[in-house]
């Protein structure tokens, strides 16, 4: 499996919707987005831990883990203002319906999340100033075989108590085996085993205040042991 094309009925995620139009994982039992406010969170989170836009440059290369329902990439398209690439790797795609569906929670976003909308399919889907690549598949899989590094990462799978194999520390390796020198991560996580995985994958990892109940999350930059900056 390496694209939209591919993919099955049985590859799509099973919803429930809860009030205010949040999606939630019948596989996982987990909500795709905060309860609180998805667009915040994923500020909160992905932009800011990432100190993102002020590092973006035309080029700059975007990893994610779980593209769920595109929020993030959304969020990335409504403040780029120079064309940058990403790299999102899932295995369980929505149909159109259901991401339309998830797309009406943000009407902020709209005309975005209609290019995505339209896009949905292609190989290269271009939503804004972003260039969205989707590797759909077991990520176990798909991330040693991309051929990419990223400067930045948006680490946003289920939670790591109900979607372990996502933040198994082979996985984590990886991320850091497809890191650009002084490459970011952020994720709303600060599971201690998550927070070690990443430290052994190269990454210098700090905590940080989470977002809305959450008390941290975690960012870092990728240091590895024999860097210059190390």
């Amino acid at each position: 499996m390496g694209d939209l094309t591919d993919i099955t009925q049985a590859d799509q995620p099973q919803l429930t919707w809860r009030d205010g139009g949040v999606p939630v994982s019948v596989r996982f039992d987990d909500p795709y987005f905060s309860l609180a406010g998805g667009l915040a969170e994923t500020r909160h989170v992905f932009l800011q831990g990432n100190d993102l836009p002020a590092r973006l440059r035309p080029g700059f290369h975007v990893a994610e883990l779980g593209f769920g329902t595109g929020l993030n990439c959304l969020a990335l398209a409504a403040v780029a203002e120079m064309p940058v690439i990403m790299t999102s790797f899932e295995a369980f795609p929505m149909d159109p319906a259901q991401l339309a569906q998830a797309h009406e929670a943000f009407p902020q976003l709209a005309p975005l999340a209609t290019q995505l909308q339209q896009g949905w399919g292609g190989s290269v889907i271009q939503v804004g100033q972003v260039e969205l690549h989707l590797q759909i598949g077991d990520v176990r899989q798909t991330l040693p075989a991309w051929d990419g590094r990223a400067d930045a990462w948006f680490l946003d799978g289920f939670s790591p108590a109900k979607n372990p194999e996502m933040w198994a520390p082979e996985v984590m390796a990886q991320v850091g085996a497809h890191s650009a020198p002084q490459a970011t991560f952020a994720t709303y996580t600060a599971a201690g085993h998550v927070r070690r995985a990443l430290a052994d994958a190269g990454f210098q990892v700090e905590r940080r205040p989470g977002f809305g109940s959450k008390r941290h999350m975690s960012v870092g930059r990728f240091e590895p042991l024999g860097s210059p900056s190390a």
